[in-house]
């Protein structure tokens, strides 16, 4: 009797039967996997900047019309801390307090683009790192809303792009308005007006030169030093400021309308 002729397919079933499941598995190699979830991370990387600064670009666009809060005011929040904070608009602020402020941190506000290069430059070889001397009112509004305190590289190189970002969208006018209404004039008192009404018990247009030039020596640390409470140093601070303010009188020509 003739035996059946065995078919092709059979006999390639029956080889697949004699290899060993260690080899069986062996033989489907990993790598083709590895390499998809390689070029999967690489993809994600290369469009996480892309990805931050469009959202960045959406907040810098919402923030044009509506006042934004500080992180440090999102912590005291998150922490159940009081927070003092009434917005209002730039018209509303005392023009002294303007002066005050431009003269102490950033009397080249109206002539730079959000980074004065020649303050950065002048500063970028510190050896106790970044300096506020090379930070803009740009820079440190930006500082405020979008990022963290403290003093680092990483937040300075941050910071760099957003204040970019920051001049193109808000222009100088809007970048004032929101620095005056998100600083930190005290332990949680948050903005020109609620620190104008915490300190001097009135409104922030009423404010004198000197109040403005004491809340203006304040802001690089205004928890340790008080401008409703004033020491010598923080008064002889605020004399300086004072002189300072005719010589940025004549540099305001970007804050009127």
């Amino acid at each position: 009797m003739a035996v059946p002729e065995e078919s092709e397919a059979e006999r390639h079933g029956r080889d697949l039967r004699r290899i060993p499941p260690s080899r069986a598995l062996a033989s489907r190699s990993p790598a083709p996997r590895r390499r998809t979830g390689l070029r999967r991370a690489a993809t994600l990387i290369s469009l996480a900047p892309i990805a931050v600064l469009a959202f960045a670009l959406t907040l810098a666009l919402v923030y044009s019309v509506a006042t934004p809060p500080s992180t440090l005011m999102l912590g005291r929040w998150l922490t159940l801390q009081s927070v003092e904070r009434d917005s209002v608009p730039l018209e509303a602020i005392s023009p002294a307090l303007v002066q005050a402020v431009m003269a102490s941190e950033d009397q080249r506000f109206c002539l730079h683009r959000g980074v004065d290069w020649g303050a950065l430059r002048e500063v970028v070889d510190d050896d106790e790192g970044p300096s506020r001397g090379a930070s803009t009112i740009t820079m440190q509004t930006v500082k405020n809303v979008f990022l963290w305190p403290g003093r680092s590289y990483l937040r300075k190189g941050l910071e760099i792009p957003l204040a970019l970002l920051a001049d193109a969208v808000w222009g100088k006018r809007r970048t004032m308005e929101i620095y005056l209404n998100v600083a930190e004039w005290g332990d949680g008192v948050f903005g020109a007006e609620a620190a104008a009404r915490h300190w001097f018990r009135k409104s922030a247009r009423d404010l004198s030169r000197g109040e403005a030039a004491l809340l203006a020596a304040t802001l690089p640390n205004p928890i340790l030093r008080s401008a409703g409470k004033p020491t010598r140093g923080v008064r002889a601070i605020a004399a300086r400021i004072q002189r300072r303010m005719g010589q940025v009188d004549g540099l305001m020509g970007c804050l009127k309308r």
